[in-house]
This record gives structure tokens, C-alpha cells and sequence, in this order.
């Protein structure tokens, strides 16, 4: 009974302080996750680096490398589209005359005033809510970075120590052990290179479309779109249609539906495709699994969640097999070759 008593305490603490621990480290979740990833990436590149290097100078010269060339260029990159979004100029006087017939037809209607007194504050409220929120956005940005540099040094460093303790605390046998290590591998892997490789894509077959409709800024609207594909469900129509939108208030509907049949024909179509193709060629997981562990995955992890958000629902499928395989198949049965 004390023995019993010893370990059940000691699991309660464990747990006790990991979800304190977890909720502690949210603020920091994105630069944790990022470095994990930068790890999965460039371990095997690392390893094969020390064996013609020293360890330590392996690790110093992928990190060095990492920085100057991956995140730092990543990172100003965001924040020159950040730039470039703040000093989009629209013509405001082509867009307020048809919004106010717009909104006089759904006062007429519905009786709901869209440019009341309460909707202005609300309005105004949210502005100053959002740009608060960008500013925030960015330090937290800058804080995260360098975690995810630091915590990709040190895992680096003690790579392999790492890998066979955690593989040493799995509740499996060896085969089911390498199986979910081989697993988290992959699909962190799929989704670090397919996910953007998916933007990158996006953004090419989305800027034919503004060009052809003569949108504004179309190399920019292409950049969002890009972004855009990687938000599950309503993905570039988060560009799109707004767009579309903004030609019908100007009058232009030639443009308007140009642009929505090209969004809804060829951006919303390839989308589809060209995810399911590389979600099948680089991890062999289905699309529907990608979806919903990005739904579930970003309110938790915040952006890193449209990597690990799938990583959750792959090993959550993966322990019901391991689980059905082990308890609930049964192995005395004699097979149909022995019968």
C-alpha cells in the first residue's frame, strides 16, 4: 500500500505540475513548437554534419545558418507585408456612395440602422482592440522567435540523449515505439514543407486571377491569398471574395465576376486537389484528418497548430489501432490459413 501510495502521488504531481507548467508556457507555445519543428527538420542534416565536423560546431554552424537565413529573412518578410497591407489605398468615395444605398436598402427591410451611434462605437471599439493586438502580436513575435532559435540549439546539442529518453518513457513495445517516433517525424515533416510549398502555389495560381480582373495591389492580394490557404474550410475565399465584393460596390462587374468564377473555379478547385495530392505524396494521411486537427490544433498551439493540430489527430488514430491490435484482436483465434 505505501509503495502504491508513493506512486500514485507521484504521478499526481507529474501531471499537476506538466499542466501548470503547459499553461505557463502558452505565451511562448509558438517559438516551443517552432523549434521542435526546426529540429525535425535539420536533424538528420546535423548528425550527418558531425560526422566531417565537430559536434559543437555542427550545432553552432545549423543554428547560425538557421537564423541568419530561415527566420531572420521569414521574419521581415512578414513585416513587410505588414507594411504593405497598412498603406493599401482604395478609392473611398467609389466605395461609400453604393454602401450607403446598400445599407438604406437594409434599414428599409430589416430596420436594423448598420451606421447607428452603437454600431459606430462598436466599430471604433474593435479598430483600437485590433491594433492593440497587432502591436502585442509583434513583441510576441520577436519573444518567440528567439525561443524557437534557442530551444533549436539546445535540442540540437543533445539530440540523440533526447530522443532515446522519450523514447524510453513511451508505454510501448520497441516496434510501436519506432512506429509513433516514425510517425511525428513524418507528418512534422509533411507539414513543415507541404504546407507552405501548398502557400507558394496558391499564391502563383491566385495572382493569374487579379491580374485578369484587375485588382488592386495584385501581388499583394496574391501574398494574402497565399496566407490565406492556410486557414482549413474557408481558406482563399478569404481573399477572394472580398475582392469580388469591393468590384461590385465600384460597379464594376465585369471584374466582379471574373474574379468569382476564377476564385471558385480554379483557386477554390486546385486548392483541394493540390492538398489532397501532397497530404497523400509526403505523409499518406488523409485531407479530412489535416482539417480537423488544424481546426482543433489552432486554439491551442496558436499558428503552429496547422502543424501539430494534425499531428494530434494522426496519433490519436494511431493509439486506437495499437489499442485494437493489442486488447481487442484476438490472437488464439486460429487464422483461415490454419483452419
Amino acid at each position: 500500500m505505501k509503495e502504491r501510495y508513493w506512486k500514485y502521488s507521484l504521478v499526481i504531481l507529474i501531471i499537476g505540475l506538466g499542466i501548470l507548467l503547459f499553461r505557463q508556457a502558452q505565451p511562448f507555445m509558438n517559438g516551443i513548437l517552432g523549434g521542435f519543428t526546426l529540429f525535425i527538420l535539420l536533424r538528420n542534416f546535423t548528425y550527418r554534419l558531425e560526422k566531417r565536423l565537430s559536434k559543437s560546431l555542427a550545432v553552432w554552424l545549423v543554428t547560425i545558418g538557421t537564423t541568419l537565413f530561415i527566420l531572420i529573412p521569414l521574419s521581415l518578410f512578414g513585416w513587410a507585408i505588414v507594411n504593405q497591407v497598412s498603406g493599401v489605398h482604395f478609392d473611398a468615395q467609389a466605395i461609400i456612395r453604393p454602401t450607403k444605398q446598400a445599407v438604406e436598402i437594409i434599414k428599409e427591410y430589416t430596420g436594423f440602422d448598420l451606421l447607428s451611434e452603437n454600431t459606430m462605437r462598436f466599430v471604433v471599439s474593435q479598430a483600437s482592440s485590433i491594433g492593440q493586438s497587432v502591436m502585442s502580436g509583434v513583441s510576441d513575435a520577436v519573444i518567440n522567435l528567439f525561443v524557437a532559435i534557442m530551444l533549436l540549439f539546445f535540442m540540437l546539442h543533445a539530440g540523440r540523449e533526447m530522443e532515446h529518453y522519450i523514447s524510453s518513457l513511451l508505454p510501448f513495445s520497441a516496434a510501436d515505439k519506432r512506429e509513433v517516433l516514425s510517425k511525428i517525424q513524418v507528418i512534422v515533416r509533411s507539414n513543415a514543407i507541404g504546407i507552405p510549398l501548398l502557400a507558394i502555389i496558391q499564391g502563383v495560381i491566385s495572382l493569374g486571377g487579379y491580374l485578369l480582373s484587375g485588382a488592386p495591389n495584385p501581388f499583394l492580394a496574391a501574398l494574402l491569398t497565399a496566407f490565406a490557404s492556410i486557414i482549413p474550410i474557408v481558406g482563399t475565399a478569404l481573399i477572394w471574395v472580398p475582392i469580388s465584393v469591393y468590384f461590385l460596390l465600384v460597379g464594376d462587374w465585369v471584374s466582379a465576376l471574373i474574379l468569382l468564377g476564377y476564385g471558385g473555379i480554379i483557386i477554390a478547385q486546385c486548392d483541394n486537389l493540390i492538398r489532397f495530392i501532397l497530404q497523400k505524396k509526403m505523409a499518406n494521411i488523409h485531407p479530412l484528418i489535416t482539417i480537423f486537427g488544424v481546426v482543433a490544433g489552432l486554439p491551442i498551439f496558436g499558428f503552429m497548430g496547422i502543424i501539430f493540430g494534425p499531428l494530434i489527430v494522426s496519433l490519436f488514430l494511431l493509439f486506437i489501432d495499437m489499442f485494437r491490435a493489442e486488447y481487442l484482436t484476438d490472437k488464439d483465434a486460429p487464422s483461415s490459413a490454419e483452419e
